[in-house]
C-alpha cells in the first residue's frame, strides 16, 4: 500500500477527545484490520512516517504499533515495519438476529438454578420490605473506627486467603454470644463463618446431598432453603405447618437425609414449635439418621418473654446442624454468618469452604469480634429489640384499623416481619406486582409453597420503617388493595 492510498483521514486524531492520542491511533488501526480495509501482509508505514503525516510524536505511534502487536494484530520484524497478520476470519453472522433470540443451553443444575423464585428489594423502597433491619440505627461511627483500628495494626494477618473457616477472634466471639443467648453448645472449632446464612445454606446442601436424597422442610417455608436443596439435587417432601403447629409425621417410606426447620421463629408465618415438638423431631431425626438444619431465623427477635433457647441445645445425639446471621441484627450488606457443625463434620470442611470461595473478608470478622467483645453486640440488641417492639404493636394497629377488609394478621410474638393472609379472591403475587408500582416492597407468601395449592398472603416487613413512613406505607398499601378490588 502506498503512501497516497494508505487510509489517514481514518486515523485523524481528535485533539478534543479525552481519549489519548495513542489509543486513538491504536484503536483506529484496530478497526481497519478487523474490517480488512487493511489486507493481511498489509506492511503498515514507518512509525516516523505516519508520524510526521498525523502531526503527532513518533512515541504515539509507537506505543500504538506496539500494543497492536502484543495482542496479535501485527508481526514485529526487526529493522522493518511491522505486517499485519493474517487472522481468521470472523463469525459470518447466520445465527440469531439478536442477543434475545441466543439460547446458550445450561447444564440441568443450572436450569434448576435459575428457575428458583428470589425476592429482592430496590434502594429507596423501604416500606414492607421482609426481614429487613432499620439499618439508620446502626453505630456506623463506632463500626468505622473498629474496622480503622483493626486495618491500622492488621500488618499481614487480615489481608490473605487465612482462616477459611472464619477468623479465630469471631469464632471465640460466636460461640460464647450463641451459649449466654440461645442455649447453643458449642466450641469455637465447631464454627464455619460464611458470607451469610444463604452462603451457609448452598455449603451444607452440596456436602450433605445426593441427587435424589429426600429433604423434609416445612411447607410454607424458607424460599432460598427449598432452592438451595433443589439446586444440589434434593426431593423435598413437605412438613406441613399452621398456625403454630408443625405436623410431625414423617414420611414412612423414604429414608430422610435432611430435615430443614426455623423452631424459633418460623419463616414465614411467625410461630414458635412447642417444646414437646422440637423433642420429638430430635427423636425422628436419631431414629431417620438423619441431618436437621436448624435455621435460627429472627430467633433473637421475641417480644413476649425471653428468647425461646435454640433447639441445638437440647441435642444429645448431635444431629442438629445450626445456622445463624447477622443480617438482621445489624445489616444485610455486611454479608456475614455462620454454622455450627456436629463434630462429625468438622474433618475437611475447610476444603469445601475453599471449593465454594464464600469465605468472608477476615478485616470485618475480625472488626465484628470487637463489636462483641466490647459489649456493642448486646447494647446494640437491646435498644433494637425496644424500638421494633413500638413498630410492632403500631404496624398491627394500623392494619387493623385501615386493612382489615383485605388482610388478616397472623399472630406471632417473634420476628421483624409479620404475615397476612389475604381475603378470598384476591391473588397475592396481583397485589406484590400493583404495589411495587407504588414503591411498596410486598413480598408473596406463595413463593413460600412447592406442594399442593398455596395460600394467598404477603410478608410484610415493618422493622425498617419509622412511625411516619410505616403510616405513608400502610395507606399506600391500602390504596394499592383498593385498585385490585
Amino acid at each position: 500500500m502506498s503512501r497516497t492510498t494508505f487510509p489517514l483521514d481514518a486515523l485523524a486524531p481528535d485533539r478534543t477527545s479525552q481519549i489519548p492520542l495513542h489509543r486513538q491511533l491504536y484503536q483506529a488501526l484496530k478497526t481497519l484490520i478487523q474490517e480488512r480495509t487493511l489486507a493481511a501482509g498489509t506492511a503498515l508505514p514507518s512509525t516516523r512516517w505516519l508520524a510526521h503525516d498525523l502531526r503527532i510524536a513518533r512515541n504515539t505511534v509507537s506505543a500504538a504499533y506496539d500494543q497492536l502487536i502484543t495482542e496479535g494484530y501485527l508481526s514485529n520484524r526487526a529493522g522493518a515495519r511491522p505486517v499485519v497478520i493474517d487472522l481468521p476470519a470472523a463469525p459470518t453472522g447466520n445465527g440469531p438476529s439478536s442477543a434475545s433470540e441466543a439460547h446458550y443451553p445450561l447444564s440441568r443444575r443450572g436450569e434448576l438454578m435459575t428457575s428458583q423464585p428470589f425476592h429482592y428489594g430496590s434502594p429507596g423502597h423501604m416500606a414492607f420490605h421482609p426481614g429487613m433491619p432499620d439499618a439508620s440505627n446502626f453505630p456506623f461511627g463506632l463500626w468505622s473506627r473498629l474496622l480503622a483500628r483493626r486495618a491500622s495494626f492488621a500488618r499481614d494477618t487480615l489481608f490473605g486467603t487465612y482462616n477459611v473457616t472464619g477468623h479465630p477472634d469471631l469464632r471465640q466471639a460466636i460461640a460464647a454470644y450463641l451459649k449466654a443467648a440461645r442455649g447453643v453448645h458449642c466450641s469455637p472449632e465447631q464454627i464455619v463463618v460464611t458470607t451469610g446464612a444463604q452462603a451457609g445454606l448452598d455449603l451444607l446442601a452440596r456436602i450433605l446431598l445426593d441427587p435424589g436424597d429426600a429433604v423434609w422442610m416445612e411447607e410454607p417455608g424458607y424460599y432460598g432453603a427449598q432452592s438451595a436443596f433443589i439446586a444440589a439435587g434434593g426431593h423435598l417432601l413437605p412438613l406441613r405447618v399452621e398456625r403454630g403447629n408443625w405436623q410431625l409425621d414423617p414420611p414412612a417410606d423414604r429414608q430422610l437425609r435432611l430435615i430443614y426447620v426455623t423452631p424459633s421463629c418460623h419463616h414465614p408465618l411467625g410461630g414458635t414449635m412447642r417444646m414437646e415438638q422440637r423433642l420429638r423431631l430430635l427423636d425422628i431425626a436419631e431414629s431417620r439418621k438423619a441431618w436437621i438444619i436448624e435455621d435460627d431465623f429472627d430467633g433473637e427477635y421475641r417480644f413476649q418473654g425471653q428468647p425461646v433457647p435454640a433447639m441445638q441445645g437440647f441435642d444429645r445425639a448431635q444431629r442438629v446442624i445450626y445456622i445463624g446471621t447477622f443480617a438482621k441484627i445489624l445489616f444485610p450488606a455486611l454479608r456475614l454468618g455462620f454454622i455450627v457443625l456436629p463434630p462429625s463434620l468438622q474433618a475437611n470442611i475447610a476444603q469445601a469452604v475453599s471449593i465454594t470461595g464464600q469465605f468472608a473478608p477476615l478485616l470485618l470478622q475480625a472488626a465484628l469480634a470487637d463489636f462483641f467483645e466490647q459489649g456493642h453486640m448486646a447494647r446494640h440488641l437491646r435498644r433494637m429489640r425496644r424500638i421494633y417492639a413500638g413498630r410492632r404493636q403500631y404496624f398491627h394497629e394500623l392494619c387493623a384499623e385501615h386493612l382489615s377488609a383485605w388482610l388478616r394478621l397472623e399472630p406471632g410474638d417473634a420476628g421483624i416481619q409479620i404475615t397476612g393472609f389475604l381475603r378470598e379472591g384476591l391473588q397475592d403475587a396481583v397485589v406484590a406486582e400493583r404495589g411495587r408500582r407504588r414503591h411498596l416492597n410486598l413480598s408473596p407468601l406463595s413463593m413460600h409453597y412447592r406442594h399442593g395449592v398455596p395460600r394467598q398472603g404477603l410478608v410484610l416487613g415493618y422493622a425498617a420503617s419509622d412511625a411516619a413512613a410505616t403510616q405513608r406505607g400502610i395507606l399506600s398499601l391500602r390504596e394499592t388493595f383498593e385498585g385490585c378490588s
